[in-house]
C-alpha cells in the first residue's frame, strides 16, 4: 500500500511537471533572452537575486553564463547578488534583510544593466525593493515569479511559471534560466544573425 502511495505521488508530480511546461511562456522566454543578449553583447552586466531556493538559482544561472552553457565561448559578466555572505550579512545587519539586494544593487548597476529576480511568490520584500533600485539605477528588470505576477509591479519582462505549488514553479524556474542560457550563449557566439 505504502508503495502505491509513492508511486502516485510521483506520477502526480510528473503529471503537473509536464502540463506547466506544455504551458511555459515560449514567446516571453524569447523575448527575454534577447533582451539578455543585447544587454550583454552592449557589455551590461546581469545581477541575479532570489531567496531560499531561488537563490540556488540565481547562483547556478550566474555560474552558466559566467563559466559556460553547452559552447567554449568566453565568459559573460553575470553577479549573483545572493553569493557573498559577507555583503548579505553586513546589510542585513545594518539596514535589514529586506534591503539585502536593493543596496548591492545601488553600489553596482549601472544603466542599461539588468536585475533578474526569482521568487515563487513575487511578494518577497528584499525582490521587490531590489526591483525598485534596479529601476531607480536606469536598469532594467526581469521577475521570474509564480503562475501571477503581483498586480501593479514595475517590471520589463516578467516570466511566470504556469504553476502553483512552490516545486513546480522552481523546476519551471530552471527550465526558463536553462532556456534563457541557451539562447544567449546561441545568439552571441554561435549564430548571431538570429539576434536581429
Amino acid at each position: 500500500m505504502a508503495r502505491e502511495a509513492s508511486l502516485e505521488l510521483v506520477s502526480q508530480a510528473q503529471a503537473e511537471g509536464l502540463k506547466a511546461l506544455e504551458q511555459a511562456p515560449i514567446e516571453l522566454l524569447v523575448q527575454a533572452a534577447r533582451v539578455l543578449a543585447r544587454a550583454l553583447a552592449a557589455g551590461k552586466v546581469i545581477y541575479l537575486c532570489g531567496n531560499g531556493g531561488s537563490a540556488t538559482q540565481a547562483m547556478h544561472l550566474a555560474g552558466e553564463l559566467v563559466s559556460r552553457f553547452l559552447l567554449e565561448r568566453p565568459g559573460l559578466p553575470a553577479v549573483a547578488l545572493s553569493a557573498d555572505q559577507a555583503i548579505l550579512t553586513a546589510v542585513g545587519n545594518d539596514y535589514g534583510f529586506d534591503r539585502v539586494f536593493a543596496r548591492q544593487v545601488q553600489a553596482l548597476m549601472r544603466p542599461g544593466d539588468i536585475l533578474w529576480a526569482l521568487t515563487t511568490s513575487g511578494r518577497s520584500p528584499n525582490i521587490l525593493a531590489a526591483l525598485d533600485a534596479a529601476r531607480e539605477a536606469g536598469g532594467r528588470t526581469l521577475l521570474m515569479c509564480g503562475a501571477k505576477a503581483p498586480e501593479g509591479l514595475e517590471v520589463d519582462l516578467a516570466l511566470p511559471a504556469p504553476a502553483t505549488s512552490t516545486p513546480r514553479i522552481q523546476e519551471m524556474h530552471l527550465f526558463f534560466g536553462h532556456t534563457l542560457c541557451h539562447l544567449v550563449e546561441r545568439w552571441l557566439f554561435d549564430a548571431p544573425g538570429e539576434l536581429g
